[in-house]
């Protein structure tokens, strides 16, 4: 077996030396350990944590010298909610309740559990590799190759370093989603229409404000990153530079449109904003339960171990909740899928992705007409016109760059059976016919049936065991 620090060779250069070493079933069995990623996904959550953390303590401060009582509140509010919410998460996947470790406990309650926890991912990186250890698993994966699957699966040992960092990068993966949609958000939301009403900013409330937009970013680009890799929980995905950039362009424009839509119609219509958001938050939660309903399943078993169905009915309403909570600013990336085991539906479905994007352009758009209609004086130094048209054309890019990423940029796209260019040539195949005169039906029922854009993409029948490394 060769030592762990020679694994500088490209898996496919690894798999065409050892072409005898395909087993019964099909495997190609790659016996160097790959060179394991540092965690850089661990020290961005947690820079981005501590300096969210410590912006939203300065400003509360600010608001305490001044007396703004209500905005020093909301603003304590959506600093602990999310803070406690990071610091549970973290202590139940690491399974620290129990473990004696009181210290590490101790630093959970002084709400600093994202710094002891990226600590000990750094140390865990940086002593990997010093000596031979055994594995612990097998991870089997397919070669995508120019987006196509090449030769056998792969299959290569795990040691214990890289299973450790996987569980740190598995939990940070969440406590960023968590932090983005239940902290940063309302928080950009909230300091942001506190500026408008105040008619000031202030340098502190002006670093906050783009410290929660980095961090909304980062945690839409988490989530669309793992729909990536459970849907194609079989191939070796790898992202491309181009591809982040299109998705961060992507997700980027989406939410700082949708919060500042949101916040300007909350100037005008204080009370019905929170119908909006209201009506949002009911509909995405709910979604998933009548799907479930309807199909009358049963809830999934082993979700956690020594899990009751009470337990398992709360960590899916917890779940269903933060879903809702992403789906009202951007798109989730992912449909909940509350009868299986991962919990997420694993078969794209392009139709509720058109169908999302459409009510939400149609949404906005009329919040900010409506805004328009009825705003009040302070916006007369302000060019509300090209605002709002500002505000329209930045949705807009978001939504192209979604279709360019989808069509051009995804690791996966040649595995779909139908892309955004098949989709654009069948609408207008589909207009060009209806612009033609009928025909005589017994002609017209020799032609071939359109396909079915909708149609699900058809599952692998590869048994492949689960892979936890694949983290971004």
């Amino acid at each position: 077996m060769e030592n762990n620090n020679t694994n500088d060779h490209d898996i496919t250069e690894v798999a065409a030396q050892q072409q005898s070493a395909v087993n019964e079933n099909g495997f190609m069995t790659v016996i160097n350990h790959s060179r394991i990623r540092p965690p850089f996904s661990v020290v961005c959550t947690t820079v981005l944590y501590c300096a969210e953390f410590i912006c939203a303590a300065v400003l509360c401060s600010l608001y305490h010298k001044t007396d703004d009582v209500v905005w020093m509140g909301l603003s304590i509010t959506f600093m602990l909610v999310p803070s406690v919410l990071t610091q549970l998460t973290l202590t139940f996947v690491h399974r620290d309740l129990g473990k004696d470790r009181p210290l590490v406990l101790f630093m959970h309650l002084l709400q600093m559990g994202p710094i002891i926890r990226c600590i000990e991912a750094l140390i865990v990186y940086y002593q990997a590799g010093r000596k031979e250890e055994p594995y612990v698993t097998i991870s089997r994966k397919i070669k995508l190759k120019h987006g196509r699957g090449l030769g056998p699966a792969l299959e290569w040992e795990i040691g214990h370093s890289e299973r450790k960092l996987a569980i740190h990068r598995n939990a940070f993966k969440r406590t960023a989603v968590i932090q983005a949609f239940l902290g940063s958000t309302p928080q950009l939301t909230l300091q942001l229409y506190a500026t408008i009403q105040e008619k000031y900013i202030i340098p502190a409330r002006f670093a906050l404000m783009i410290i929660s937009l980095i961090s909304i970013t980062y945690g839409a680009l988490v989530c669309s990153v793992l729909a990536i890799q459970i849907k194609y929980d079989d191939y070796k995905v790898r992202m491309k530079p181009i591809a982040y950039l299109c998705m961060i362009l992507w997700r980027g424009l989406e939410i700082a449109t949708r919060i500042t839509t949101l916040v300007l119609f909350s100037t005008v219509f204080t009370h019905w904003v929170v119908l909006v958001g209201l009506v949002n938050l009911f509909v995405f939660f709910f979604q998933p339960w009548v799907e479930f309903w309807a199909r009358r399943a049963s809830l999934p078993e082993n979700v956690e171990t020594n899990f009751s169905k009470l337990g398992t009915t709360v960590v899916l309403c917890m779940v269903t909740f933060l879903y809702a909570c992403i789906n009202i600013f951007c798109w989730s990336a992912v449909q909940l899928d509350l009868a299986d085991h991962d919990l997420v539906e694993k078969q794209p479905r392009w139709r509720r992705l058109a169908i999302y994007y459409t009510l939400r352009f149609v949404e906005n758009v009329s919040l900010i007409i409506l805004w328009y209609h009825f705003k009040t004086d302070f916006y007369e130094y302000v060019c509300t016109p090209l605002l709002v048209v500002q505000l329209i054309v930045c949705y807009s890019l978001a939504v192209l760059f979604m279709l360019v990423f989808h069509q051009f940029c995804h690791p996966c796209r040649r595995l779909f059976h139908y892309n955004v260019e098949d989709c654009l040539q069948c609408a207008c195949c589909w207009k060009k016919r209806q612009s033609l005169p009928p025909t005589d039906p017994e002609v017209a029922s020799q032609d071939p049936a359109p396909p079915d854009l909708t149609s699900y993409l058809t599952e692998r029948e590869t048994d492949i065991v689960d892979d936890i490394l694949d983290a971004a």
